[in-house]
C-alpha cells in the first residue's frame, strides 16, 4: 500500500518553491488598453518580472497581454484578475501560477 506524503517528488522539507503568478489579457487593439491593464498593477506597486503584448487577428484587433508577478499571492492574483475583467476593452482574464523550486 503507498502512503501519500503531501510532498512533491524528490523534494526536501528544506526546500522552498517561490510563485510566480501569470495573467493572460485579451484586450481590443486600443491605444489605451495596454496603460489601463498595467494601471491595475501600479495602484499596487506591483512591476512584472515579464510583460510582453502582441497585436492579433485581422487587421490586428485584439491584443494579447501576457504578464508574470513574482512571489504574489494566490488572494492578490485573484483579485487583480476581477479587476481586470472590470475593465471595459478587456474580453477575458486567464490566471495561472508557477512555482519555481529554491535552493535551500
Amino acid at each position: 500500500m503507498t502512503q501519500h506524503t503531501g510532498r512533491l517528488p524528490n523534494s526536501t522539507s528544506a526546500a522552498t518553491f517561490q510563485p510566480t503568478a501569470c495573467f493572460s489579457v485579451v484586450a481590443n487593439s486600443d491605444p489605451s488598453a495596454l496603460p489601463r491593464v498595467l494601471e491595475v498593477f501600479t495602484k499596487l506597486g506591483e512591476v512584472p518580472s515579464q510583460c510582453h503584448a502582441t497585436r492579433v487577428g485581422p487587421g490586428g484587433q485584439e491584443l494579447h497581454i501576457d504578464l508574470q508577478f513574482d512571489d504574489m499571492d494566490q488572494a492578490t492574483s485573484a483579485h487583480l484578475a476581477r479587476t481586470l475583467g472590470g475593465i471595459h476593452l478587456v474580453s477575458l482574464v486567464l490566471t495561472s501560477e508557477k512555482r519555481q523550486q529554491l535552493s535551500a
